[in-house]
Parts: structure tokens; sequence; C-alpha cells
């Protein structure tokens, strides 16, 4: 061997190495997720720790210490029953109907039930991606359900349905019409609105811009306060706008100004390529839009089109200001009862409503997301 490379060559046994981690189960995720390093592992252990706090303090509140049975506030004093307690949740069970339906006629409240389940039937139907006829699904929801919607709720004497005014309704009833007229409502305005804004028409371009400035300038209480209380000083004498409906008419147009950048975001994220591809195949430049290129920027901002609707969802709650008797209100009217004046009734209230919204909140994140992996599938076949 020369001596170039006689100080390379190694002249001893390299010492046995450890055998390797394993690579699969409880542990090996653990390691890898939550222990990764030494950084990791001190956040992990940080949060680990909140948890422990937390999560027994949670618990004993809302369970352990809880009272689920009474007819008053009597039943949720400390120093009436002799122990700490927890949620008033006889509290809610108490006002229960009054929360689902306001101050809607009990001997009709069969009519917001029966609307329920047609809208969860219709919900139902267009989430189920492999449900038989989901185009009649789509007219059924968009077109047939809210002619039911409004002769159920609001009554239609010729079919012997008593009307019922809008001023008696409430509680989640109020809550779920609102939300899903602005849901309903915003996604298709807010496509057409991003397709104009890009449109080569400079009258249609500079008219959907100037109307998502200014709904994306003013905000939503301002168009409450302007929909609710100064639209009917512009109306003449003998014409009058029911109170539920102007404030679904300005939320609508609120939702949709934002929802319109989102698609445009999308819209934009599409290469030019696609567009020029088919109508060099023969395809309309409407044909082109609606076939090509708005189902892949749609495909691209599904998070950012749930984002903007879970935002709507829990900005319906400012209805309540303008006298809109929604859950948030109806809760509030429930928490002043004399009769159930105790120190756990309002942070159960409030607890209730944090569960009710995160409930439906996380719902519509969790289906998106299984949205997301299911058109990701389909792009990896």
């Amino acid at each position: 061997m020369s001596l170039e490379t006689e100080g390379y060559v190694r002249k001893t046994l390299i010492p046995p190495a450890p055998p390797p981690r394993r690579l699969g189960g409880p542990l090996a995720w653990v390691r890898t997720n939550l222990f990764p390093d030494l950084a990791n592992g001190l956040v992990t252990l940080a949060i680990l720790a909140s948890l422990a706090w937390l999560v027994p303090e949670a618990l004993r509140f809302l369970v352990l210490d809880a009272v689920w049975t009474g007819t008053s506030g009597e039943a949720c004093r400390p120093e009436v029953v002799g122990h700490p307690v927890g949620a008033c949740w006889a509290f809610i069970g108490e006002k229960i109907n009054y929360l689902a339906y306001g101050s809607y006629p009990a001997a009709e409240r069969w009519r917001p039930n029966l609307f329920f389940a047609l809208l969860g039937l219709g919900v139902a139907w267009m989430l189920w991606l492999d449900a038989p006829k989901r185009a009649w699904g789509a007219a059924y929801l968009f077109l047939v359900f809210p002619v039911l919607a409004y002769a159920l709720l609001a009554g239609m004497p010729a079919l012997g349905l008593a009307s019922v005014a809008t001023g008696l309704w409430g509680g989640l009833l109020v809550t779920v019409v609102v939300s899903m007229v602005g849901i309903v409502a915003s996604l298709p305005l807010g496509i057409l609105l991003a397709l104009g804004r890009r449109s080569d028409w400079p009258v249609v371009r500079y008219a959907c811009i100037g109307f998502i400035e200014f709904w994306r300038g003013v905000p939503l209480i301002t168009v409450l306060f302007m929909a609710n209380v100064m639209l009917p000083l512009f109306l003449p004498g003998d014409l009058t706008v029911d109170r539920l409906v102007r404030p679904l008419v300005g939320i609508a147009l609120f939702a949709s100004a934002y929802m319109a950048e989102v698609v445009r975001g999308g819209l934009q994220a599409i290469p030019p390529g696609q567009m020029r591809a088919a109508l060099a195949l023969g395809l309309t430049p409407l044909q082109a839009t609606r076939a090509v290129v708005l189902p892949q920027a749609l495909k691209i901002v599904v998070p950012g089109i749930v984002n903007t609707l879970i935002g709507l969802f829990k900005d319906t709650t400012l209805v309540s200001i303008v006298g809109i008797a929604d859950f948030i209100r109806v809760l509030e009217a429930a928490r002043a009862d004399p009769r159930w004046s105790a120190p756990a009734v309002p942070v159960t209230a409030y607890a209730f409503a944090a569960l009710f919204y995160f409930a439906v909140c996380f719902s519509m994140a969790r289906y998106a997301g299984f949205i997301e992996r299911r058109l990701a599938a389909g792009d990896a076949r």
C-alpha cells in the first residue's frame, strides 16, 4: 500500500452500533411527532401541563359538579345544596324550548321541527358525495326547500297554515335561517362578482369592483343598522320590508363581497393556458369558464370558502344588536329570568353557546378537510 493512502485505512474494528429505533407503533409515533428534538419536546411538555390543568377543571365544572335537574336557581346555589356547584344544566333543560324557537307559538312548533327535518334532508343529500341524483338534491335545496320553508315558518292560510309574524321567531330557528340564507346567497353571488371583476367589459368590471370594495369597506354592524333602522326612512310611507328580511339581505350582500375575493384568488391561480386550451378545443368562453377554469379554481379555494362560511355563521350573532331574537339574544333573555338567578347560570349559558357554535364550526371544518382529501386523492389518481 502506498504511503499516500495508508493514512486513510482503518486499522481497528468499529464498535457495534446500538439497535435501530422502532419505526412503527405508538412509541415511534410519539417520538416522531411529539418529541423529535429538545425544542419540540419542551413545547409538548408545556402543552401537556396546560391540558393537565385545564381538562380536569373543565370536566369538573361541566360534568362532575354539574346540576342536571331542578326547577329554579335554588338548585344551583352552593349555599342551598351544601357543596360546590358546577354548570347549571337544569337551567338549559328548563329553557331549551325557548332557546330553540323563541316566542314561536307552542301549538305550531311542529312547523319549525319539520323545517329542521327538511333542511337536514337537503344538506345531507348535498354533502353525501356519492348520493344518487345529486342534481335533484341541488334543485330541492336551492329551489323547492326555500318555498317550503317560507310556507311552513311564515304560514300560508290558503293551505291551512296560520300566519306567524317574524317578530315571534327566535333562538336557534332564527340563527339557522339567517345562516342558511347568508351561506346559500353569498356563494353564487360571490362567484358572479369574482367573474365580473375579471371581465373584459369595463362597465361590468368596475361595477363589480365598486360593489366589492364598498361592502368590504364598512363594518357588518353598520350594514345591519342601516338595513334595520335607516332603510325604512328611505322607503315610501306605504312600503315596508319585514324586519327579519332586512338584515338577511344585508348579511348576504356583505358576505358575497368577501366570498368574491376568495374565489378571485382561485381564478388567478389558474394558468392562462387552461382557458386558451379550452378555446382551442372549440369551447366558448362561457363554456370554458364553467367547465374548465371555475371547477379548478373552486377546488383550490375550498379552505378559504369554508373559512368565510364559518366566519359568517358566527357573525350572525350580531343581528341581536338590531333587535333580532337570535340564539344569543334569547339566551340573554332567558338568563335574565329572576327564578334562575344563580352564580353558575350565566357561565352555563355562555358555555352552552360556546359548545353549540364550536360543534357546528368544527363539523364544517372537518367536512372541508374531507373534501380536500377527496379532491387530493382524485388528483393523485
